[in-house]
């Protein structure tokens, strides 16, 4: 969230909360055999997410400017729905190795990044990295969310995380983590990126989400 600690705090739950009513209805439209309008579902989430939070900012001076960044998965057999307007970030790690960075940075510097006009290494020290082009709320006049979909297979991962933690790691050792525990170390992949990356960055609102879909076990000889 965004626009000082209690009311970026406040628009997050908002967020949270409309999420929770409203995607059931729509599960239970998919169940029926809709999904191919996963697209308008999950950008009306937003839209509703948008209006509250402007009209919250309209209303209360202490909301005024408030709002926040969302990655959302919706998560079905053999497909991955996302819909994405900020700074956090889904990854796909495919079983047979690599990372790919499925969301857009809603930023310059993300779209400097995406053209190829400065490296991971420029991106990361960039002084305007954080500076929002999209966000839900906080005075924006649209919000026009990343939306797409991603095929899976057994043994595939998605990590969805806060920027806080980008800050801490590079691409290659996020990777790294979440594909390798340590010799002895018994903590989820989640929690080893976020001590990793808090020990590297000092940032303490850091936020990562590992989702792995286990390979079917071998029927017994």
């Amino acid at each position: 969230g965004m626009g000082g600690a209690s009311s970026g705090e406040f628009a997050s739950r908002i967020a949270v909360d409309l999420i929770t009513r409203l995607l059931p209805s729509s599960f239970r439209l998919s169940a029926a055999g809709i999904a191919a309008g996963f697209s308008d579902i999950l950008a009306e989430v937003f839209s509703a997410i948008h209006a509250d939070l402007l009209q919250l900012g309209r209303s209360y001076e202490e909301c005024a400017g408030m709002g926040a960044t969302l990655s959302l998965c919706w998560l079905r057999p053999e497909w991955m729905y996302f819909a994405h307007l900020g700074d956090s970030r889904v990854y796909y790690l495919p079983r047979e190795g690599g990372l790919r960075q499925v969301t857009h940075d809603h930023t310059h510097v993300g779209w400097l990044r995406r053209e190829g006009r400065i490296s991971e290494r420029e991106a990361r020290g960039h002084p305007a990295r954080h500076a929002l082009h999209q966000a839900l709320g906080a005075g924006h006049q649209f919000a026009e969310p990343q939306v797409g979909a991603v095929g899976y297979a057994p043994g595939d991962r998605f990590l969805i995380c806060s920027d806080g933690l980008v800050d801490g790691l590079w691409d290659h050792r996020i990777e790294s983590l979440v594909r390798e525990p340590p010799p002895g170390s018994d903590a989820s992949a989640a929690r080893r990126l976020v001590e990793a990356s808090v020990e590297s960055s000092g940032r303490d609102n850091t936020t990562a989400m590992v989702i792995e879909f286990p390979r079917p076990s071998l029927p017994p000889a």
